[in-house]
């Protein structure tokens, strides 16, 4: 009998990586690990599992040419970075796949409205601007409050409100900096300007199977997400919502990944809920980020990862059922930039009943950097409860004991010497 093998695609420094291989491990499966890493990194490393994401069809094609004639049995990617290279991939081998397009509107925050808003799913008003755009010419022309975003990041990076023309001035120009500093010209880029959407918001976790949504997990985000950044903190699950909004949540996000045409795998989305229901946000064709995945198990005890892998490689899968009682993550915020020197409080924290785990993955004497321009967070809470609303009083509780030695970072100026 064949050994089961799987290409694994994900970025560097993803925060999931290690759960996915560890699903893995516990499936029996022998993986393939690819690596984003530039191009000049890839010369000099001249290591196979190195391949540069960003030429798609290239990268594709150097993945199948690795493969070889050993064949795989799933492309699995793990963040946005890999997941149109994974289709691609998937495609040449006449493996289970979405199409490359759709994959690539579920990255493009301009490609998605454009497809939502052909198929009359509910989305927030949007007009593309070039990103050499003056923001002093077109502020009087926007509609406030507004959300200006770049199109490619992920998550919240780069998302800023602007309730007044001088406001949306300062947001644009930032960033079209952030553009930027990511490595894009801004000759090639667009910048998205949105109508703000007020309301309660929510993120679904759910697997795609032939086209069928089956909704894993409905999380409540209690913090208001009202700008000027979009920073989020606490997820619980199960919702509290009444079962007929939540129906409405999951209806309206299953007509969202069938107008981006996705079809297979897992998909995380991301909605806002007023009196007018539910509005897409976001879709992204990958699961849950960061290691909000911990405090989630299904069935007789199968991880997210687990779950996703046997889905791919065509395992029957016993139940979709999450398992146990209420359970939430924090994502602990940066509260200032500087240079982390220390956490304290996390004995005290891990005292907190309900609490499970504390785990702080930003370095120590490294920077933080805060959104809009980061991209990356403090560290994690887990906890679990019989309600969400205990899940939620223990993950605001532990936070509360945890204080952050953060001194400013000083950065060195190149001094010219002088001749006497």
């Amino acid at each position: 009998m064949r050994y089961r093998r799987i290409a694994l695609l994900s970025s560097p420094a993803s925060y999931r990586t290690q759960a996915f291989l560890t699903a893995a491990e516990r499936l029996q499966l022998e993986v393939r690990h690819f690596i984003d890493t530039p191009e000049p990194l890839v010369q000099q490393w001249r290591r196979p599992e190195a391949v540069d994401f960003s030429r798609p069809q290239d990268a594709a094609t150097r993945i199948v040419q690795l493969l070889g004639e050993r064949p795989v049995d799933a492309i699995v990617p793990v963040d946005d970075t890999a997941t149109l290279v994974a289709a691609l991939v998937a495609s040449q081998l006449g493996l289970p796949h979405n199409d490359p397009e759709a994959t690539l509107a579920a990255r493009d925050k301009l490609r998605m409205r454009q497809r939502l808003h052909a198929h009359g799913v509910r989305i927030p008003r949007f007009m593309p601007y070039p990103a050499v755009t003056d923001p002093r010419s077109i502020a009087e022309d926007v509609e406030y409050p507004c959300v200006v975003k770049p199109t490619l990041l992920s998550g919240s990076r780069g998302v800023i409100r602007a309730d007044d023309p001088e406001q949306f001035i300062a947001a644009f120009e930032r960033v079209q900096r952030i553009v930027v500093s990511d490595g894009a010209e801004l000759d090639h880029a667009v910048i998205l300007v949105e109508t703000f959407v007020p309301g309660f918001e929510v993120a679904l976790e759910g697997l795609l199977d032939e086209g069928i949504l089956h909704v894993l997990a409905l999380f409540d985000k209690p913090d208001p997400l009202d700008g000027p950044f979009f920073e989020e903190t606490i997820y619980v699950t199960p919702s509290r919502l009444p079962a007929a909004v939540q129906q409405a949540i999951s209806r309206c996000a299953a007509d969202a990944a069938r107008a981006l045409g996705l079809r297979t795998g897992p998909i995380h989305a991301e909605l806002r809920l007023n009196e007018s229901g539910p509005w897409i946000i976001e879709v992204a064709g990958r699961s849950i980020g960061g290691l909000c995945s911990t405090i989630l198990e299904f069935g007789t005890g199968m991880s997210l990862e687990e779950l996703i892998l046997a889905h791919a490689v065509g395992d029957p899968i016993a139940s979709l059922e999450r398992r146990g009682a209420a359970a939430g993550v924090m994502m602990i915020p940066i509260p200032r930039a500087g240079i982390l020197r220390g956490v304290d409080g996390i004995e005290d924290g891990l005292c907190v009943p309900g609490v499970t785990g504390i785990e702080i993955t930003a370095k120590l004497n490294h920077p933080l950097v805060p959104l809009p321009e980061g991209a990356s967070y403090l560290g994690f809470i887990f906890a679990r409860g019989q309600t969400p609303d205990d899940v939620e009083a223990a993950l605001r509780a532990a936070h509360r004991c945890l204080s952050f030695r953060i001194t400013p970072e000083i950065r060195l100026q190149p001094v010219t010497a002088t001749r006497r």
